[in-house]
């Protein structure tokens, strides 16, 4: 009976200081090692659980890789980043950071990739893109950023880099 009323009292307490102002929600400090932790591990484990196992039904051709790199550009590139601007001068407004693929590519299958960019996730300023996008330019996404590394020329070309050998920086000229 007294585990049950700690407990109690541990919800009332939290919720007393969420709704007095006591918790800290400012989205210009970095989050704590335990918040990161915690909501990397909630994301996880929602993935995990709510993902269907799907395979990309499309192959990694060059021709898919242009067009989800196309994609990438109209509606990622300003959060996410180009290889000239890996961080993106949004990336650190958000809480927590977005990641900047060109540095970090996404370690996640393309299922969950997938199921992130069509769902979103709440709380990180990742819109859920099912109302924008069709669930086959989803995937030409999910195709580029599998690849975000090793791009051929033709999709290297969207961000004004004429060869593969390695992402180098210099001005972004985006070839529509």
């Amino acid at each position: 009976m007294g585990i049950l009323f700690a407990l109690a009292a541990l919800l009332v307490g939290g919720y007393g200081c969420l709704k007095s102002g006591c918790v800290n929600l400012r989205a210009d400090q970095r989050p704590s090692s335990f918040e990161q932790r915690l909501a990397m591990s909630a994301v996880d484990a929602w993935l995990d659980r709510h993902s269907a196992a799907q395979k990309n039904p499309l192959p990694p051709t060059e021709e898919n890789l242009v067009e989800g790199g196309k994609l990438y550009v109209d509606h990622c590139a300003g959060c996410h980043g180009v290889p000239s601007n890996a961080d993106s001068r949004f990336a650190d407004s958000f809480y927590p950071p977005v990641p900047s693929f060109f540095k970090d590519p996404p370690e996640m299958g393309e299922d969950q990739n997938f199921y992130v960019i069509v769902h979103g996730i709440r709380w990180t300023g990742m819109p859920a893109w099912r109302q924008v996008l069709t669930d086959d330019q989803v995937w030409h996404v999910v195709i580029f950023l599998s690849k975000i590394q090793r791009l051929p020329p033709a999709a290297l070309k969207l961000f004004g880099i004429p060869k593969a050998p390695g992402l180098v920086p210099g001005p972004m000229h985006v070839v529509r």
